[in-house]
Formats: C-alpha cells, structure tokens, sequence
C-alpha cells in the first residue's frame, strides 16, 4: 500500500483563495483582510485541563480562516462554506452594545463567532462581512470549534488592528465565548494551544497556573498520524458535562479544590463514601494528569517507547474508567498496536468517536495505515502531522 492513502490537507494559500472567491461572490467586494488558526491534537492528558491538571497538545496544519472587511452598515454578516456546519451556512447580526448584548441562536455554527465577537473589547470594533473556511474537520476530536474561535478573535484584530498584549487573555476570551455562546463548559486547552502553538514543538501546559512549556517534537525519523474514525456519537453534548460534575463531586468528596490535588491513597481511602461510576472518574484524572507530566519529560528525552506505553495507558483509561471512547476508536487503537514500529497509540479528545492519535516510526507508517484500514470496519481518514503554528493574521 502506498502513502497515497494518506489524505491531503488544504494549503492556507488554497484555503485563502478558496474563501477570497465565495467572498467576492457573495458579497460583491475583495476581502482586505483575514486571520487563520490552527486546529490540534492533543498527545495525552485528556479531560484533565478542566480538573486543573497538565496537557500536552500540538497544533495541526489543518486550520480554519476568516477573510473579510469592514463596513458601516453596523450588521456583521458572516458566511460558512463548510459542508458540515448546519444551515444557514450565512447568518447576520447586530453589532453588540452595552444595553443589547449578542445572544446565542441559530444557526449552532455562528454562536462560535457571535461569542467572540461579544466579547471582543477593542472600542474600535466595527461591523464586517466574512467568510468562514477551514480544513480542520467537524467532529473530529481536533478542536474545530477553538480553531472557529481563535481564528475569529484573529480576524478581529486584523480588522480593528487592536492586537492582543496578552496572548491568555484572548485565549480565555475565546474560551468564555464557548461558555457563553455554545454553552460548553470547556477547558482551556483548545484555545491555548490555538493561541500559542509554535512550530516544531508541542506545548505542555499546567492548567492552573497556565504556565506553558515548548517541549520540541521535530525528529524527523517520527511522525504522528492522526485517524480520523469518521464517527460521531451522538453522547458528547450530554456526556461531558456529567463527567466534569462527577470530578467536581469526587474533588470535594476527597476536600480538595481540584483533582488536581489530589493522590491515589486519597482515592482509595475515600472509595467507599463514592459512586463507583465517580471514584473511576477520578482514578482517570490522577493518573492522566501524572501521564503527562512523565509523557512530555519521556518526548523531551526522545525516550518514544516510554511515551508511546504512557499513550496506550492513557486509552486504556479513557476506555475503561472515563468511559469516552468508543468501539470504533477501540478497534483503531488495537490494530495500531499490531503493528511493528508503532510506539503507541490512543483516542484523543472529547471521545464518542472523532480522531486517534499514533507515535509511529516514519518507516513504519504505511504499514501502520495499511493495517488500521484493513481491519477498521469503518472509513477512516489518516493525516500525516507535524507540530505547526498557532494564530496569525495573514497578507492577503
């Protein structure tokens, strides 16, 4: 089998050109500005940055871009060109004031925008015509709806040229906005990473104190491929804000702020005064949040055999105590580990389908995608990824 089953990702000039046309089309005018940003995956830690543990995530070539300009008309008009963003793909909103704030609607994709146009502060904000085009897919586990955010807040400052001073307050405007507008409570790894990222490294990022440490990840003798189930349960919208109230409980259960805080003898003394479904919540948090602290010291050290059996841990994990995976990231995951040269492997994100993650030796990756899609019952998509940049405006 041939690295030609390996899907292509959309440069950002094709991407630019592609959202500059429907511009043109649709609005009658050439776009004079615009702001791009990345989505990610994250290489393990996961649903621990809500429990103010440690994340190791990277950002993907995969990004989504706002092209646009000004207008007087004080209505922002803003369209989508994505296939899997619900209708209407153009939507058009008053610009926010201090007595008739933005409120959350239809349709779901532009509450993303709407969010970080509300709580974008800059006095010069002005209204805007735009269009949305991303290469970051849907559902995918691989943060499109921070890409969304981050990509906007980026389009605003290209417009108003009021540029963030401090690149965490507009990763948590960004995260607020999801709060607010979507109504997910999210952490605030996907917006950090959007914001931050730097090419050639993924990021570690202790969640409480949002300190962020580049760790390199450019041997060029290691890849990461991502895996695309094509799935999506159904169960993420309900699921996550149960798994973030059981942590909550198992936290002040254990008298602790966070799990953060928290240590396996603490877990098991307190285990009989838990819901058996909490205490396993827990068991996941501490032992991800201690995962990823020996992950990204093992990358640093190029120790990939450690990292890759922290990964398979990881998934083990999330299957079995967090219970966020799913059959199909299950079968993906099993038939990576079959194969020689692969260090490890596991789901990543939110769960219920989306993306699985795998260290693989690059000599080794045709044999590793062969594999998976042989005995994958499903159509799965593989990317080749290597750790890019995060938010920038770009020259059009």
């Amino acid at each position: 089998m041939e690295n030609s089953t390996l899907a292509t990702v959309a440069t950002i000039a094709e991407l630019v050109s592609k959202a500059s046309s429907v511009f043109e089309e649709k609005f009658g005018e050439v776009p004079v500005v615009a702001g791009c940003a990345p989505g990610r995956v994250n290489l393990i830690g996961e649903h621990t940055d809500y429990n103010d543990g440690f994340v190791f995530p990277m950002a993907l070539p995969q990004v989504t871009i706002l092209v646009g300009r000004k207008t007087s008309s004080g209505i922002c008009r803003v369209m989508t060109t994505s296939d899997a963003a619900d209708e209407p793909k153009l939507t058009e909103f008053p610009l926010p004031t201090s007595e008739k704030p933005l409120m959350p609607g239809l349709p779901k994709w532009a509450n993303y925008v709407k969010g970080v146009v509300q709580n974008f502060k800059a006095r010069s904000l002005c209204s805007f015509d735009a269009v949305v085009v991303t290469s970051v897919p849907l559902g995918g586990g691989v943060s499109s709806s921070a890409s969304l955010e981050v990509a906007t807040y980026t389009f605003l400052e290209e417009l108003t040229g009021c540029k963030a001073t401090d690149l965490k307050q507009k990763a948590l405007a960004c995260q607020k906005a999801e709060h607010d507008f979507p109504k997910m409570p999210c952490g605030i790894m996907d917006q950090f990473i959007s914001v931050m990222a730097q090419e050639g490294n993924a990021l570690l990022l202790d969640c409480r104190t949002m300190e962020a440490t580049q760790i390199p990840l450019n041997d060029p003798n290691v890849v990461i491929l991502v895996t695309n189930s094509n799935v999506k349960h159904e169960l993420t919208g309900s699921e996550y804000p149960t798994r973030r109230r059981q942590c909550e409980e198992a936290a002040a259960c254990l008298g602790k702020k966070s799990l953060r805080d928290a240590t396996f003898e603490e877990l098991l003394a307190h285990k009989d005064s838990m819901e058996p479904a909490v205490f396993k919540r827990a068991r996941h948090v501490i032992g991800e949040i201690k995962r990823t602290v020996e992950g990204a010291a093992a990358l640093q050290k190029g120790d990939y055999d450690l990292f890759g059996k922290l990964m398979l841990e990881s998934h083990k994990s999330l299957s079995d105590d967090y219970e966020v995976s799913c059959a199909e990231l299950d079968e993906l995951v099993e038939a990576a580990m079959t194969v020689e040269g692969v260090y490890g492997s596991r789901m990543t994100g939110g769960g219920f389908g989306g993306c699985t993650v795998t260290l693989v030796k690059k000599e080794a990756v045709t044999r590793a995608v062969g594999t998976m899609q042989e005995k994958y019952n499903g159509n799965a998509s593989f990317y080749l990824s290597v750790a890019s940049d995060g938010a920038r405006g770009l020259k059009l």
